[in-house]
């Protein structure tokens, strides 16, 4: 059965403002913010940290000539995971930090991997001797004076 997106929303809204009033009065208000703050920061740099390393792994797959399918759904995976990080919320910080799990990433791999296509595309460049190069008077491919594609008042030839 499918859930609408939108009360999965509301419930998440709910949750997160449950969450933060049992954690407000179990540390109090400031130090309930100052993890909100430092949930923030963490996000901030392991979004940053991950979006590079990412990158990293892809190159080094395409330099070995692999498909980089694997690098790029865990980089999207990890991007995600810091997304919800950054977002204040205890709910969706146990989850950013559930992503970041390696077996837990290896998981949900499993699950998609099946569904993804690889689809490449190559560039076909002509040797460097294709033949002799030809040299052409401005006559030989100008426009001609009977072109229904001249322009009038144009530069005659």
């Amino acid at each position: 059965m499918r859930f609408p997106f939108s009360l999965v929303f509301l419930g998440l809204i709910l949750g997160e403002i449950s969450g933060f009033i049992l954690v407000g009065k179990a540390i109090g208000v400031l130090a309930t913010l100052g993890l909100v703050l430092l949930g923030v920061a963490a996000g901030v740099l392991l979004l940053r940290r991950q979006g590079v390393a990412t990158l990293m792994r892809v190159r080094a797959d395409l330099e070995a000539g692999r498909p980089p399918a694997r690098p790029l759904a865990e980089g999207a995976l990890l991007a995600f995971a810091a997304i919800l990080i950054i977002l204040p919320g205890f709910i969706t910080d146990i989850a950013g930090i559930l992503l970041f799990l390696p077996f837990v990433r290896a998981a949900l791999w499993r699950a998609v991997r099946a569904r993804v296509v690889i689809r490449t595309a190559a560039v076909r460049t002509a040797p460097a001797e294709s033949g002799p190069i030809l040299d052409l008077a401005r006559e030989d491919y100008g426009p001609r004076p009977d072109s229904p594609w001249r322009v009038r008042g144009g530069p005659e030839t």
